[in-house]
């Protein structure tokens, strides 16, 4: 995983990326600490946008935020095409746009209880959403297949 040298809050980060036949990536946000709590691994300190070689629209696919929000659709262009991504954090609230369209929206003073969704159904994440760090690192992960990431822009907000 490539970690970004600093903390940020609230802003909007917009990248490009493409992917190879069968990769499983993501971009990490608000990951703090960074030092892994026992038993789990660093991931479980922040919140991962999903990147994966899949046509659907799941708790896993591209575009969710990954096991917690299924993306509204599946805008992520074939293999091997630059796809575009905006990820904005602003302070409670969570968007995620590709291919200029908005796929999923996170509020996270609603995920009041550890590995449960607002709905009740469960998810693998023993954290109240509500009470996560609203700061943290930035990250791209490597599942072991080749992504690639092109035009990284970060803007902070107020």
């Amino acid at each position: 995983m490539m970690i970004h040298e600093k903390e940020w809050s609230n802003f909007i980060l917009s990248l490009d990326f493409k992917i190879s036949k069968g990769c499983n990536s993501g971009v990490f946000i608000r990951t703090f600490p960074l030092t892994p709590r026992p038993g789990k691994d660093v991931g479980f300190n922040g919140i991962e946008v999903q990147i994966l070689d899949s046509p659907t629209a799941d708790f896993h696919d591209t575009g969710a935020i990954y096991d917690l929000v299924k993306p509204t659709k599946q805008t992520m262009k074939p293999v091997g095409e630059w796809n575009h991504m905006v990820i904005t954090c602003d302070k409670n609230l969570i968007d995620v746009e590709l291919n200029g369209a908005h796929v999923n929206h996170m509020n996270l003073d609603e995920w009041t209880q550890p590995n449960n969704r607002p709905d009740g159904s469960e998810h693998k994440f023993d954290v109240a959403y509500r009470d996560h760090p609203r700061h943290g690192y930035i990250g791209f992960q490597d599942h072991g297949s080749p992504c690639w990431y092109n035009n990284i822009k970060l803007k902070p907000l107020r």
